[in-house]
């Protein structure tokens, strides 16, 4: 059983083990010493020696990256850039993928060179390379640290077959919004659990062992906040105090921190009225100073150039200037760096130092990583034809997506579908195989997609199965519902597929609304009017008001975007083949006008309180019953029933600095055997600063047979406790705390302690 910040207690074992996280509690430290591959003397002296030979026009090359394009061809490069390569005065390109391609371009930059210095290759390598895990959104419905950990192992080693040595991930920014298109590739709205990803991420990439054969550099993004744009809308303007950015946004990308991560890129969103990209607060400060980060720092894509629009630069030239100040030392594509750098140390705007020093942390990267002793490490020309699609890729692939589903309705116990039923398959995603991946699906390909078709054809054989499309994702052609209703006639249980297409999530695709398009209603009221019972299942990148669509069904299951093995995964758990474990990491809501919402949301002076009948003057919306949301954070059922008893706080009153120890029974009620992920929420009911209703603290995974119960024991670090008090420094208060032990944010077993 796997265990984070806690104990865990087996009635049937009578044993106790302790686990937690090598950086508990540090996710939220305003200070801290982060783990790091490049800190060593023998690497910085290799640096320092390295960077008295060059020129400044070297040194600034290292602090350039370019990309690489794609023609029907194959990959193609400006000829300014090549030449830039063999200059010396770029060191570093992205988007590049083929590996005989990037060893040429290796071989230019050590034979061709004047220092001989290796070339970085960086690729957005999200959710996988070839073999593609589901969203990340959706992996992290899984609460599976080590499965998550292991996509990434799978995607770095499936990246070096492809000559990448660097991947811009893990995405880490919380988001409460989910009009915004960029939550999928996330890990939704709490900063206890995003800081555990973000680092489990980390290690997947990087391991313990940058050096070695198998791992990659990894890029923390984006620093920071770009989750909390205004109105869900990418790109947009960030406004809030820097209490929330430390205790919310920042704990995951210092999880990344602590666990090692190289290489931070910055935000395209302002903070305080100043653009991520050239604040000396966010990259010297905090992640330096505060931090201890040692890598290096990347602007996102153009980044440079728009402080021009962001009203903060002059200029280009003022834009380079600003971001040196901040400490940014690679600009990604703008052409700022490599155009003005020398024009501000020949005017004394910057000075010789300030680049020694952005470069250098460049190089002890590189260095790092092993280029200079071997500069073809990750350039294996026949590594992709053993890598790519292997079957142990394919297995966690399929593990991590079925693992990913949550189920939202089955009151009637309509799934898993028994053996010899008929079923309409219906619905524009059931032989979708793009939309299956998702965005940023690295170089993923529809054509190795097992589609949900396919799966349930395999699964429950071809004269079981009827198919029938229905209707496009969206507009107005209705010609195929009537197709569709046949098929349901003809069928015992008609499962749909509905929900956006993939490319309707990611990078700037902000949405107004967040409901399944109306044509797909439609066809869902039409085939429901045959009287047979109906199962959706909803493919997103978000979180969306399924209000009426839970009016409409007999089971509802989300499976996000699977991912390469799609149809398979949905077909082993619509059959029971495997239970649903799959919990929510972001609120669904019951409407549009709930948002933002999220689950440790802070009280008012009025709230609303659930079950003491009608309450005007309260924090509440007049037009809807109640100001809860559809389904709360950590929510998901399985195939079988969970029961909660015998809460108790086996520490209530403890010294400052004194770990609490609390314990519940946790029960299957239910005839099948299934994983319950039992979750543990604390809150601090007086402090000097007003605190979240509820705060994940802990969770614990446990398979249980039917009729079998365990007892589970948390253990409450004094760290867990901390928080930004009313003078911003940061630690405990004395006080009395409640807790919760159950099933989901909504969790009713609690208790109470009290810290002296």
């Amino acid at each position: 059983m796997k265990r984070y910040f806690l104990t865990v207690v087996f009635i049937a074992a009578a044993v106790t083990a302790h686990g937690g996280l090598e950086t508990a509690g540090g996710g939220y430290a305003p200070a801290g010493e982060a783990a790091s591959f490049f800190s060593d003397a023998r690497t910085q002296n290799r640096v320092d020696s390295l960077l008295a030979l060059m020129t400044l026009d070297e040194k600034i090359g290292q602090m350039v990256l370019y990309t690489s394009h794609f023609t029907v061809t194959g990959p193609t490069l400006a000829k300014n850039v090549e030449q830039a390569i063999r200059n010396g005065t770029c060191g570093n390109i992205f988007n590049a993928h083929v590996p005989e391609y990037n060893r040429n371009l290796q071989r230019i930059a050590v034979e061709e060179t004047r220092m001989g210095i290796p070339l970085l290759f960086g690729y957005d390598v999200v959710h996988g390379m070839e073999t593609i895990f589901p969203i990340n959104l959706g992996m992290s419905c899984s609460w599976d640290m080590e499965g998550i950990a292991n996509s990434a192992r799978v995607a770095a080693r499936e990246a070096i077959a492809s000559g990448v040595n660097w991947t811009f991930s893990p995405m880490v920014d919380i988001t409460r919004d989910p009009r915004w298109g960029r939550v999928s590739e996330g890990s939704g709205e709490d900063p206890y659990l995003g800081s555990l990803i973000a680092a489990a991420m980390v290690r997947g990439y990087q391991g313990d062992d940058l050096s070695a054969d198998s791992t990659i550099l990894a890029c923390v993004k984006h620093f920071a906040a770009y989750g909390a744009a205004q109105a869900g809308r990418d790109y947009h303007t960030v406004d809030i105090s820097e209490r929330t950015l430390r205790e919310v946004y920042l704990p995951p990308y210092k999880a990344a921190v602590d666990a090692g991560v190289g290489t931070v890129m910055t935000s395209f969103n302002d903070i305080d009225g100043v653009p991520a990209t050239a604040s000396d607060f966010l990259f010297e400060q905090v992640l330096r100073r505060e931090w201890g980060f040692n890598g290096f720092v990347v602007t996102d894509y153009t980044a440079l150039s728009e402080l021009i629009p962001h009203g903060v630069a002059a200029d280009s030239l003022h834009a380079a200037e600003l971001a040196v100040y901040a400490g940014i030392n690679m600009d990604m594509e703008g052409d700022i760096y490599h155009k003005h750098l020398r024009t501000l140390v020949d005017h004394g705007r910057i000075t010789h130092q300030q680049i020694d020093r952005l470069c250098g942390e460049v190089l002890k990267i590189k260095f790092g990583m092993g280029l200079f002793d071997d500069p073809f490490r990750y350039l294996d020309t026949e590594a992709h034809k053993a890598e790519f699609y292997k079957p142990a890729n394919i297995a966690a692939a399929r593990d991590m997506a079925r693992k990913s589903f949550v189920l939202l309705e089955n009151g009637k116990g309509t799934l898993p579908l028994e053996d010899g039923k008929k079923i309409a398959l219906i619905g524009p995603f059931a032989d979708s195989r793009r939309d299956m991946l998702g965005s940023w699906s690295g170089q993923g390909k529809a054509d190795k997609v097992t589609s949900i078709l396919d799966g349930f054809r395999r699964r429950f054989g071809s004269g079981n199965v009827v198919y029938a499309a229905g209707c496009p994702p969206s507009g107005d052609d209705r010609s195929g519902f009537a197709e569709a209703v046949a098929a349901a006639q003809e069928a015992d249980v008609a499962v749909i597929t509905v929900g956006l297409p993939g490319q309707w999530s990611g990078e700037a695709t902000s949405l107004t609304s967040i409901t399944i398009p109306r044509i797909q209603q439609e066809l869902v009221r039409a085939v429901r009017e045959t009287g047979k019972e109906v199962v959706l299942l909803i493919v997103t990148g978000r979180p969306l008001d399924l209000s009426w669509e839970a009016e409409n069904s007999d089971a509802m299951m989300v499976v996000w975007y699977p991912g390469t093995e799609a149809g398979a995964a949905v077909a082993d758990v619509v059959s029971g083949d495997f239970a649903p474990v799959g919990k929510l990491t972001m609120t669904f809501p019951r409407s549009l006008g709930q948002l933002p919402i999220h689950y440790d949301m802070k009280n008012t002076g009025r709230p609303y309180t659930p079950g003491q009948g009608e309450q005007h003057y309260v924090s509440r919306y007049f037009d809807t019953p109640t100001n809860r949301p559809l389904y709360p954070f950590g929510y998901g059922l399985s195939y079988t029933t969970f029961g909660y008893s015998d809460m108790e706080v086996l520490t209530p009153s403890v010294g400052m600095g004194t770990p609490v120890r609390v314990a519940a029974t946790v029960t299957n009620t239910g005839d099948r055997p299934g994983e319950e992920t039992v979750q543990l929420y604390v809150r601090d009911d007086v402090a000097s600063v007003t605190r979240p209703v509820r705060m994940l603290k802990g969770f614990a995974k446990q398979m249980l047979a039917p009729g079998q119960s365990a007892r589970v024991e948390f253990i409450i670090a004094p760290g867990d406790l901390e928080f930004y008090r009313r003078d911003m420094s940061w630690g405990n208060e004395p006080g009395g705390f409640t807790v919760w032990i159950g099933g989901d944010s909504d969790a009713e077993l609690s208790g109470k302690f009290e810290i002296r």
